[in-house]
């Protein structure tokens, strides 16, 4: 995949994980999640560097739910800053996971995946101000209106998203 990337020079994810889908959750041991998982992305993004890809080329996603286990996602959310100074673009991709899930649970279990778009948006929200360069979500018109309207309570001029609705912000 390195030298695809390499050669037609085109944009290209590269998030943080551990084994596969079957074995990740046994993967999730840690130290410090975000040193290691910081470190692991920048040896990784060496290899392409190496290769020849444009650091533009390269965005980080630092692999939330993936061999990720407890609150090391929110850790590794905590440390957005330092994800976002490693000089490349950042997505966070929060959307309805399982972390979300198990904080807004209840006595009957994790909050069910459709009803996490919410806590989604703030999360959205949140990675916008903490530099996120992109958020991938399944409800991109809550997300849309989390993070306008957080840009606009922090005076964040021009705000990255605008919703149609603040088109008539004169308007009583």
């Amino acid at each position: 995949m390195i030298d695809l990337v390499a050669q037609r020079q085109v944009p290209y994810i590269l998030m943080h994980s551990r084994g596969t889908s079957t074995t990740m959750d046994g993967l999730s041991t840690y130290e410090n999640v975000p040193d290691e998982v910081i470190a692991e992305l920048l040896e990784l993004r060496e290899r392409f560097y190496r290769a020849g890809v444009k650091p533009e080329n390269l965005i980080v996603d630092p692999g939330l739910g993936f061999a990720k286990a407890g609150s090391q996602d929110w850790d590794l959310l905590r440390a957005l800053p330092r994800l976002v100074e490693t000089g490349n673009k950042v997505l966070v991709a929060a959307s309805r996971k399982r972390f979300l899930g198990n904080l807004l649970g209840d006595e009957n279990g994790p909050r069910p995946v459709a009803e996490r778009d919410i806590a989604t948006a703030a999360i959205s929200a949140l990675s916008a101000f903490g530099g996120a360069w992109a958020v991938r979500v399944h409800d991109v018109a809550a997300t849309v209106d989390a993070v306008a309207t957080a840009h606009a309570w922090l005076g964040v001029t021009p705000p990255i998203l605008v919703p149609h609705e603040m088109s008539h912000e004169n308007e009583d």
